[in-house]
């Protein structure tokens, strides 16, 4: 029998302090091995609606599953969430209705990681920083480009510019990182009200030692401190 890993984890979504709804939804599954935030597009009554869209669909995936059997799980409640926003924002006559969203699934020893949009997974191994998903964004363009660090892209005019979200477009545009885990490794999973207050060096301050059951208190503070102009959402995962 493969040994599951074991992991801790802290999460955390507040509305900010401009917006007035807080249009991001989270999801903290252990039992399936499932972490995942989505990020609403659409504004009031939209936004927020299509982030639980996705967040219902992906807590559908059953506990007990194979690593295979878990990926694909989650990709398909990843496509049911995009065709049942778009037939909502049919419903409501919305131009515009969708969710970023970046889902974490731990099994066997290894991480995978779907992502649409601007949503964003970290991990921290060995004292060591890695930025694992590419925004799908207008800046991650310019970054890509050399035009722009990660830093400088958060206060381009620009930033909040997604170019995929699940329920947008004939296909959410899901892209996928996978990789193995070891003992020690910290994930966090973030929407952009997260990233855009909190760059690399700042990130590496606040969380690479931080104890779980305050880290994400912490990172909350750092964004309300710094005027929180969007909602944010943070999850940590510890693998131990």
């Amino acid at each position: 029998m493969t040994r599951q890993p074991a992991f801790r984890y802290s999460a955390t979504s507040h509305v900010g302090l401009v917006r007035k709804v807080n249009e991001d939804s989270i999801l903290a599954a252990p039992e399936a091995r499932i972490w995942a935030v989505a990020d609403g597009m659409g504004g009031h009554a939209a936004g927020d609606v299509a982030s639980q869209i996705v967040i219902d669909a992906l807590a559908t995936v059953p506990p007990g599953l194979g690593p295979a059997e878990l990926m694909r799980a989650a990709r398909a409640a990843l496509y049911h969430a995009h065709d049942r926003i778009r037939q909502e924002a049919a419903l409501r006559r919305v131009d515009t209705m969708g969710a970023t969203v970046v889902a974490l699934l731990l099994a066997a020893g290894h991480f995978v990681a779907f992502w649409s949009g601007d949503s964003r997974l970290y991990r921290f191994r060995d004292d060591a920083l890695d930025l694992l998903t590419t925004d799908h964004s207008a800046v991650a363009e310019l970054v890509g480009a050399g035009a722009l660090t990660w830093d400088e892209a958060e206060r381009h005019p620009l930033s909040n510019l997604v170019t995929r979200a699940v329920g947008v477009g004939d296909d959410p545009g899901l892209e996928k990182v996978r990789g193995d885990l070891r003992p020690g490794d910290r994930f966090l999973l973030c929407s952009d009200g997260l990233s855009r207050h909190a760059g690399l060096a700042t990130l590496r301050r606040l969380v690479s030692h931080a104890p779980i059951e305050t880290v994400t208190d912490t990172l909350l503070a750092h964004v309300l401190a710094e005027g929180a102009r969007d909602n944010v959402s943070i999850i940590v995962v510890d693998v131990i």
